[in-house]
């Protein structure tokens, strides 16, 4: 299953903050994909998902300030 997550307009730590909640709610191989415009994230984001064990498949710069990162649950 993939599940859609925008934060977009939200400020740090909020983006992070939304994405644990969502993928606490996947199960095991489901993918989440955030699309978020907080440029602090670019580094939270990728760094919770890698201590919490989750693989990043794909993460992209998709305007002047916004991104879009996808996460594997572990």
């Amino acid at each position: 299953m993939i599940k859609k997550l925008e934060v977009l307009g939200l400020v740090c730590p909020f983006p992070l903050v939304k994405a644990k909640q969502e993928i606490s709610q996947l199960n095991s191989g489901d993918e989440l994909v955030i699309d978020f415009d907080c440029t602090q994230a670019t580094e939270t984001i990728p760094r919770w998902a890698a201590e919490a064990g989750h693989h990043i498949t794909h993460f992209e710069k998709t305007g002047p300030a916004q991104w879009s990162i996808t996460l594997k649950k572990k």
